[in-house]
């Protein structure tokens, strides 16, 4: 099996194997602000947060509806701390509106993942549903072995090349 076939499936897998994500914002003002949520997908890749509404980076994604997202492997997990197998994306992001089609599908997903606490935050009206696009990604599995995200098909991975350095 080839690097890029052996990353392909780690890809896949990484994802899955995550329950949250870190997430930067940046406010009014600009000035940035990172956090963490827990997050479900869907088919095509798209990554969606339930957050209340009482935090900064909601507030910040209502003002300013783009964010960068990272996940990373825990530490504990890791064989070697310089080199933690990520996944980072710039996303757009937009408001789901409250019991649509998609709202309710998506608050399932979230009770299936996280269970019975979603029955008590589906009624808090704080708590906004957002789905963040993404629009570029990077993939990155240790030293020299990162893959950038096709645009077009986010489940494809494409190797990236070493820029030749000046001297």
């Amino acid at each position: 099996m080839s690097s890029l076939e052996t990353a392909q499936l780690q890809y896949r897998d990484f994802v899955r194997s995550l329950r949250s994500l870190m997430l930067s914002t940046v406010d009014t003002s600009g000035k940035p602000h990172a956090s963490y949520a827990p997050f479900v997908t869907d088919e095509t890749q798209n990554l969606y947060i339930y957050i209340s509404g009482l935090s900064s980076h909601t507030k910040n994604l209502l003002a300013n509806p783009q964010a960068s997202i990272l996940l990373i492997e825990d530490e504990s997990k890791t064989e070697e701390i310089f080199a933690r197998r990520r996944l980072s994306f710039e996303c757009r992001v937009a408001t789901i509106a409250r019991n649509t089609e998609v709202w309710n599908r998506t608050l399932d997903r979230f009770q299936e993942r996280f269970g019975a606490l979603i029955d008590v935050l589906r009624n808090l009206e704080d708590f906004q549903l957002f789905v963040l696009t993404p629009v570029s990604g990077r993939f990155v599995v240790g030293f020299g072995a990162a893959y950038d995200i096709d645009p077009d098909d986010r489940d494809r991975l494409i190797p990236v090349k070493p820029k030749s350095q000046k001297m």
